[in-house]
């Protein structure tokens, strides 16, 4: 028997002063990033209560590792520390929308929510065609709608340093 995919999250989410502070917090975890050689990308794990849990960077170029973007980085260690039900009850906060990749990896993680300042398409539009971020079309609410179970999603939100802690890093 094959189950219907429950979709992303109906409800119109809005965003609050944590979710901003939390999402600035997340854009100085891609700067630190960005300052030891990997690509500029930050994510952090916040508890029920709104305490950050896990913060995470984007290891890419300094483990040599394709997979390791800031989100499927952070669902390690967080999967690794909490059990599913409590992560249920978590929100990952991310400085750019998650690649499909580090969609899939959120819900297999059983994160229950996801907050991101810049869009996939922002990204590419400062990207391009560059070899280091073959960004694909994929936004994460398509790759949630294709899960068994609601996870809700906020995003873009509008924090300017997620713009500009790209700029001059891909030309």
């Amino acid at each position: 028997m094959t189950a219907n995919p429950a979709p992303a999250s109906t409800a119109t989410p809005t965003v609050t002063d944590a979710d901003i502070e939390l999402l600035h917090t997340a854009v100085a975890v891609a700067r630190r990033s960005r300052e030891v050689g990997n690509h500029p990308f930050g994510a952090l794990l916040a508890g029920p209560d709104g305490e950050v849990l896990i913060e995470a960077q984007n290891t890419v170029t300094t483990d040599s590792d394709a997979t390791g973007h800031a989100e499927t980085n952070l669902v390690r260690l967080a999967t690794a520390k909490y059990d599913a039900a409590f992560l249920r009850s978590c929100t990952l906060y991310t400085s750019t929308e998650p690649c499909a990749m580090c969609s899939g990896a959120i819900y297999w993680g059983n994160i229950g929510r996801v907050v991101y300042a810049l869009g996939e398409d922002e990204l590419l539009a400062m990207t391009g065609a560059n070899d280091e971020n073959p960004t694909m079309a994929l936004p994460c609410r398509e790759v949630f709608a294709a899960g068994q179970r609601p996870l809700s999603v906020l995003g873009p939100v509008d924090v300017a340093e997620a713009r500009e802690v790209h700029h001059g890093f891909w030309n």
